[in-house]
């Protein structure tokens, strides 16, 4: 089939006998047609937005193959035995399969029975895979989570870097480069990097508006998880840390309380690993807790939280790693605990980074719009999304949104805290500032004479918990400067001094401190069509026959239908094999396979 032959109606038919869908989403038919006509093409995309449907589509109606290049091996498998389920030829090269299978695939892909095949960069890129490449008829290749080749990006991995030498190598077959996490200068560098800057760029919104966004500040970081947890108990969720151990503390936290939760980090061995992302990607109602090794391609659309006990190192990965949360549609919440070691610590990691100082500064400048984000007094959302480039209006499924603060003047109270800095040497931490601010009794303060300072005791009136506030916002402002040694002393900025020299003002936001107290129930899912009784009753009927039919074929419930796909079935009852085609995402192939076995349940269900 030549490029002229194509039609709106080639790539249509695809989509629905294939996929079971009617139309393309916004943004995907452009791209499509681009990679249909031999362009390159740079797609960054929000999760959830049908991304993989991009080369999916082309895949079906170019004549040779199409190899995806993705980052994690242990993936691969469900993504390949998604396809087959739909029908299409596809299989993957990976280590982590037996010598015998792949050997099977490459003489599917040299017989041509094949027309899709998933490689790890590494594999892709060896000199003895580009030389069998070379002499089969290669149409695509798309690489997903393409952020991994950017320095700039939040997933950098030096092996992807061997990507960019694939145009030398292949220069007349058409690449696909996707993405759902890409700031300005990531988005520069993929394109000089894969493309030499000549390549068609489509950068859809980033706005995921089901997810509900929120902050706080950590008092206690267990305890909060566990309350946040606790309310939306029997959902699938990931809870984020910085640290292995805290993982391991995290998950048996978790347990402790009732909760299915399993934790997973580099330091666990390979199968464990293997083990604990099936479980949570097959099995409903699981809570990983992670570190950030954990999340790059699950492809689990249910998540309906995801909660960091820590800061992340930058807007751009908060923005991936958050995004993992309701990728089906429905509402999802993103909360997020933050304090001032939290920004100690990150300060340290990115001067402890073996790179460059142009690169330091960058990671320092993405860290204070993280910072930024998290001191927001408007509309989370707005912030969020500016720093991608894109405007919204107010959102109203935010924590600002939902419970407006009001800044208030506060040089006063930001003079006192830098001069009590200045008057001690400005070596000490936040806690002894604060203690000296706040007129307390403690040893420390007696030994070193602190007591006797002018500053001691004038900011009595607030609590240590609003001067802590006040001090992290002061810093996350450049007001004040964290040291990233051991003991995290602060110093005066610039910026600051001009504050203590009452040049410039002051605002900071009131602390609305929440009781640790038990939880409390959190406000139901509500699915994108609401269901009658009855129809909720039948759907979770075929949610058992779905997860039957997936045990069957040991894979993920919604690799046979996704949720909408029931509530359709649920809601519209169909009778026929031809009322059932007519619904969301059901195809030929799966037609073939489920349709009669759901037609029956439905069946038995009305009778």
């Amino acid at each position: 089939m030549t490029t002229s032959t194509w039609t709106d109606s080639s790539t249509h038919e695809v989509l629905k006998k294939t996929f079971g869908f009617n139309d393309f989403r916004p943004g995907q038919k452009a791209p499509v047609d681009d990679l249909l006509a031999g362009h390159d093409v740079f797609c960054v995309m929000p999760t959830g937005a049908g991304k993989s449907l991009i080369y999916q589509v082309p895949a079906l109606l170019l004549d040779g193959i199409t190899i995806v290049i993705s980052p994690l091996i242990a993936l691969m498998q469900d993504q390949v035995s998604a396809l087959q389920l739909l029908g299409v030829p596809a299989v993957s090269i990976n280590s982590a399969q037996q010598y015998p299978d792949n050997i099977t695939s490459w003489e599917a892909l040299r017989s041509g029975s094949a027309r899709l095949v998933y490689m790890a960069p590494e594999r892709l890129m060896s000199e003895n895979t580009l030389n069998d490449l070379k002499a089969m008829n290669i149409s695509l290749f798309a690489i997903d989570e393409a952020h991994c080749i950017s320095q700039w990006g939040p997933s950098f991995r030096p092996e992807y870097e061997m990507l960019t030498g694939l145009k030398t190598h292949f220069p007349e077959v058409p690449v696909v480069a996707l993405t759902a996490s890409a700031d300005a200068a990531t988005r520069h560098d993929i394109a000089e990097k894969l493309f030499s800057g000549k390549v068609r760029q489509y950068v859809a919104g980033f706005d995921r508006p089901n997810i509900s966004l929120a902050v706080e500040p950590k008092l206690n970081w267990k305890t909060q998880m566990k309350n946040f947890v606790l309310a939306r108990r029997g959902q699938s969720g990931i809870v984020y840390c910085l640290s292995r151990k805290k993982t391991e503390d995290a998950a048996r936290a978790l347990r402790d309380e009732g909760i299915s939760a399993i934790a997973y980090h580099a330091g666990l061995d390979k199968q464990q690993r293997h083990e604990n992302q099936l479980r949570f990607v097959k099995e409903p109602g699981i809570v990983m807790t992670a570190t950030i090794a954990f999340g790059m391609g699950i492809d689990k659309p249910d998540v309906r939280f995801v909660f960091h006990t820590d800061l992340p190192s930058s807007m751009e990965a908060y923005y991936q790693e958050f995004g993992r949360a309701g990728r089906d549609g429905d509402p999802a919440d993103a909360h997020m605990l933050y304090g001032l070691d939290d920004i100690r610590m990150r300060r340290m990691f990115i001067e402890n980074d073996t790179s460059n100082d142009t690169s330091k500064r960058r990671e320092h400048k993405r860290l204070d719009a993280l910072l930024s984000y998290c001191e927001a007094p408007s509309c989370r959302r707005q912030t969020l999304l500016s720093y991608f480039g894109d405007d919204s209006d107010p959102c109203n499924n935010c924590d600002n949104c939902n419970n407006p603060v009001e800044l208030v003047t506060g040089t006063r109270e930001g003079q006192m805290v830098l001069s009590a800095m200045v008057r001690t040497g400005q070596r000490f931490g936040p806690a002894h500032i604060i203690d000296i601010v706040v007129g307390a009794k403690t040893a420390k303060i007696a030994q070193l004479r602190h007591d006797e300072l002018p500053t001691y005791g004038v900011g009595a009136e607030h609590s240590k918990n609003q001067w802590r506030s006040i001090v992290r916002q002061m810093t996350a402002a450049g007001f004040i400067h964290l040291d990233i040694a051991e003991f995290g002393g602060l110093s005066v900025t610039e910026k600051g001094r001009l504050l203590l020299k009452g040049e410039i003002s002051f605002e900071y936001r009131p602390e609305k401190l929440k009781p640790l107290r038990a939880a409390r129930k959190a406000k139901p899912v509500i699915a994108e069509q609401p269901l009658a009784d009855t129809d909720r009753s039948l759907l979770d009927r075929l949610k058992e026959l779905r997860m039957q039919l997936a045990k069957a074929r040991n894979v993920p419930a919604y690799v046979i239908f996704h949720d909408k796909t029931l509530r359709q079935i649920a809601s519209h009852r169909p009778k026929t094999l031809d009322d059932l085609s007519q619904l969301h995402g059901i195809g030929e192939a799966k037609l073939k396979q489920f349709g009669k076995d759901f037609l029956e349940l439905v069946r038995q269900f009305e009778a």
